[in-house]
């Protein structure tokens, strides 16, 4: 009782301004759909939003000295339950439903992101781990991938904000413009939803764009293929935190012991360390959809209890709602609360320039592979 106590106010403070930043987020993105004409779901993330407002308060007014136990859970322990969760959104049969020709799009969109980003963030001085987070964010899903693969590096806040910074700077930017430049010039329905799916940073974002051309210029099929090809990229997810932590391991440096040691212990005993458990947890999550998926794609039932309605309302509030929204949300909040202003003196605007780099880049790449490629899916 008394250890929750103790948490209890951190966590609490955490929760409102994760309330608080959806609330805000919700509003922005109607006003800003309204501005264009159009109408549906807010295109903008809470989870950025909710960091920001943990920071403007963190640096504006002074925080009790209670809330520090309870914010450390939300942005650790929380954290690592939310990226566990997030695994039920995904399903592999969307990898399939992309099919073969797609999969070159995704992976080419990735590989460039993680190589050109960590090699520019090199190439300017920065820590490696600001280059990680930024490539992850870049390459993957966004704020999603920045938050997974954060723990797996033992990131601090400043990374993590500066990281989120960018999706949130250039995935805005290309979900406003590049409905707009693919219209103008692309032709294929298909050719659009894979350069949309793979050229915009975060899932909301990716939405928002498909959202738009689909209002714009009636196309739906442009919708579906985005749709399908970001969820596609963030399957990749599991796969790419331990890419990702052994590249970060190996800039690092080599493995000492205790004593200052180097440890004699080969790599492939050590995969612990480059599969954290929540990743693990994440890919379990992933299997656990997939199956239920497959026992209701034929008229079944999941597990042998809940019918298609039921499975898909049950898998959108776990995913959506309580990891997407209560346990990430509350996460990044509690970062913001954590994060003071005064850790980002000395880096300056270089981090934007490898965000800003990186996004053209990978933008690039998918839409020449989505040229390519686009001819040959069909969905």
């Amino acid at each position: 009782m008394t250890r929750a106590l103790q948490l209890a106010p951190g966590v609490i403070a955490a929760v409102v301004v994760m309330q608080a930043g959806f609330w805000l987020a919700d509003v922005l993105g109607h006003a800003w759909l309204a501005a264009q004409g159009l109408g549906g779901s807010s295109p903008i993330s809470g989870v950025p939003v909710a960091i920001v407002l943990g920071l403007a308060l963190r640096n504006l007014t002074p925080l009790p000295s209670a809330l520090a136990p309870g914010l450390k859970l939300a942005s650790t322990t929380i954290l690592r339950l939310g990226i566990v969760l997030v695994g039920i959104r995904l399903s592999f049969f969307d990898v399939v439903r992309l099919g073969v020709a797609g999969l070159p799009v995704v992976i080419a969109a990735i590989t460039t992101g993680l190589v050109f980003v960590t090699w520019f963030n090199r190439r300017l001085g920065l820590p490696s781990r600001l280059g990680t987070l930024i490539a992850a964010g870049t390459s993957i899903c966004g704020v999603t991938a920045i938050v997974s693969t954060a723990p797996a590096i033992d990131a601090d806040e400043r990374d993590v904000a500066y990281a989120v910074a960018n999706v949130v700077a250039f995935g805005l930017c290309g979900m406003i413009a590049y409905p707009y430049l693919a219209h103008a010039l692309l032709s294929r329905s298909e050719t659009i939803g894979l350069f949309l799916g793979t050229a915009v940073h975060d899932t909301s974002q990716v939405m928002g764009a498909a959202l738009t051309y689909k209002q714009l210029f009636a196309d739906d099929v442009v919708l579906r293929t985005a749709t399908v090809t970001k969820l596609t990229r963030n399957i990749f997810l599991a796969a790419v935190i331990p890419i990702l932590t052994w590249m970060h391991a190996r800039e690092s440096g080599r493995t000492t012991s205790a004593n200052g040691h180097v440890s004699s212990t080969p790599a492939w005993r050590r995969w612990t360390r480059y599969v954290p458990g929540f990743v693990v947890g994440f890919l379990l999550m992933a299997v656990l959809r997939t199956a239920g998926d497959a026992g209701v794609g034929n008229g079944g039932f999941a597990f042998g209890i809940w019918d298609a309605p039921a499975w898909q309302a049950l898998t959108t509030s776990l995913g959506d709602y309580w990891a997407s929204r209560l346990l990430l949300g509350t996460a990044m909040a509690a970062v913001g609360l954590n994060t003071s202003f005064s850790v980002f003196r000395g880096v300056g605007l270089k981090p934007f320039a490898v965000g800003l780099a990186g996004a053209v880049v990978v933008g690039a790449v998918g839409m020449v592979m989505a040229v390519i490629f686009g001819r040959f899916v069909t969905l």
